[in-house]
C-alpha cells in the first residue's frame, strides 16, 4: 500500500488495536512474560509511526485491562513499570513527531506519581493534531458503561432525557469517536470487553501473529482489508447506494 492510501476515503479514521499474545511470543523463545511485553511495548512505537504516514487519524492500543489486575503481583508491577518507562523515554519523541497521547480508563487505581506522569505527557502533547494516539490503560468497556451511567445520576440527568448523544458525554473520553477498525492479533476471535460502546459497529480483523511480530506491513494489509469492505450499519447495499 502507497502513501497515497491516506488520502483514501475507505482509510478508517479510528484504528483501535488489542495487542495480545505478548507473553506466548515470550514463552515460545524461551524468555520471561516481561521480556514479551517490552517488545510488545516496543513494536507501538512502529506501529504508530505507519499509521501517522497513512493518515489514520486516531490510534488507539489497548495495554491494560481491568482483568489484568488479577494477573501475578510480579507481572502486573512489571507491566506498571513498563508505562513508566516508556512515559520518560518516548513521549518527548511523540511530541516532536506531532502526536497527542491521550488516556481511556481509571487513572485514581494507579500509582499517585504514576499517574502524575500521564497526566504529565497529555499536557505537554496536547496541542498536537498529526495523530491522536490513546492508551487503554486500566479500562474495561463495562467499566466505561458504569462510569457513564454513574455520571448521569450525579448529573440528575432524568431518564427521558438520556439519548446516546447524552450518554456519550459521560464516557472516559466523550469526544473519541466510535472505532472504524478494531484490530486483535494473536488469533483469539473475541473483544473481551474492549470499547463495547465505540466498537458497536466496527470492522474486526483477527491476525495469528503475536503482537510483537505485527509489522507495518502487516497494518497495511489491515487497511486494504478495511477498504475492501462495505460498511452498511444496518443497512441495504440498495440502500447505501440510493442514500
Amino acid at each position: 500500500m502507497s502513501d497515497a492510501a491516506s488520502s483514501s476515503p475507505r482509510l478508517p479514521q479510528h484504528v483501535a488495536i488489542i495487542m495480545d499474545g505478548n507473553g506466548r511470543w515470550a514463552n515460545e523463545r524461551g524468555l520471561s512474560r516481561m521480556e514479551g511485553h517490552e517488545a510488545g511495548t516496543e513494536n507501538i512505537r512502529r506501529i504508530l509511526r505507519r499509521a501517522a504516514e497513512r493518515g489514520v487519524r486516531y490510534l488507539t492500543f489497548w495495554a491494560f485491562s481491568t482483568e489484568n489486575w488479577r494477573r501475578p503481583e510480579e507481572e502486573v508491577a512489571g507491566l506498571m513499570g513498563i508505562l513508566g518507562r516508556a512515559l520518560i523515554s518516548e513521549t518527548e519523541e511523540l511530541h516532536r513527531q506531532g502526536a497527542q497521547l491521550r488516556h481511556i480508563g481509571d487513572l485514581s487505581a494507579l500509582d499517585p506519581e504514576l499517574a502524575q506522569s500521564v497526566r504529565e505527557a497529555m499536557a505537554l502533547t496536547s496541542h498536537n493534531d498529526r495523530i491522536i494516539l490513546t492508551i487503554a490503560f486500566n479500562y474495561g468497556g463495562r467499566q466505561e458503561l458504569i462510569h457513564a451511567v454513574q455520571g448521569m445520576m450525579q448529573a440528575g440527568i432524568s431518564p427521558e432525557d438520556v439519548t446516546e448523544e447524552t450518554f456519550q458525554r459521560f464516557l472516559y473520553m466523550p469526544d473519541l469517536p466510535d472505532a472504524d477498525l478494531i484490530v486483535r492479533t494473536s488469533g483469539e476471535y473475541r473483544l473481551s470487553n474492549f470499547l463495547l460502546w465505540q466498537g458497536a459497529y466496527s470492522e474486526l480483523y483477527f491476525t495469528n501473529k503475536y503482537w510483537p511480530d505485527f509489522t507495518q506491513d502487516d497494518f497495511d494489509i489491515a487497511l486494504a482489508d478495511f477498504a475492501a469492505r462495505e460498511r452498511r450499519f444496518g443497512a441495504t447495499s440498495a440502500q447505501i447506494q440510493n442514500a
